[in-house]
């Protein structure tokens, strides 16, 4: 069992989380009441959407983890599954997630805009380019 997928099959168990097919129509999805949350891509690239207002108030800790990555303006980050404890900081971010759509809710345009997957700018897409 791949990291990404264990930890998908821990999130089809919580009870606010439903399995979706990704709006960026690649790999799979899992989706709250208020929209998209989590797209696996990759065995082990994710991308999670926090808003835009939780990416910013998080932003110090989440730069300096070296399994996530932030993108400029995008609500989305990006995770690299590497190890267990990655899976954790996932489930966490998770949870960060669905109580900041709760509570920072993004305008429903932002909300709308692509995953990182999207703008090229996850790990598999960074690694290929060499930068």
């Amino acid at each position: 069992m791949t990291l990404a997928s264990r930890a998908l099959a821990q999130l089809a168990t919580w009870p606010d989380l439903i399995q979706a097919v990704p709006s960026c129509g690649l790999g799979q999805a899992v989706s709250s009441a208020h929209g998209e949350i989590v797209h696996f891509h990759s065995d082990r690239d994710v991308d999670l959407r926090l808003t835009d207002r939780a990416v910013r108030r998080f932003a110090k800790d989440l730069k300096s983890s070296d399994a996530i990555r932030v993108v400029p303006g995008s609500p989305w980050v990006t995770l690299r599954l590497d190890a267990g404890s990655d899976v954790d900081l996932l489930l966490t971010l998770v949870s960060v997630a669905l109580q900041a759509q709760q509570t920072w809710r993004d305008p429903d345009d932002r909300a709308a805009a692509g995953c990182n997957d999207q703008r090229g700018a996850g790990f598999v897409k960074a690694d290929h380019s060499g930068t």
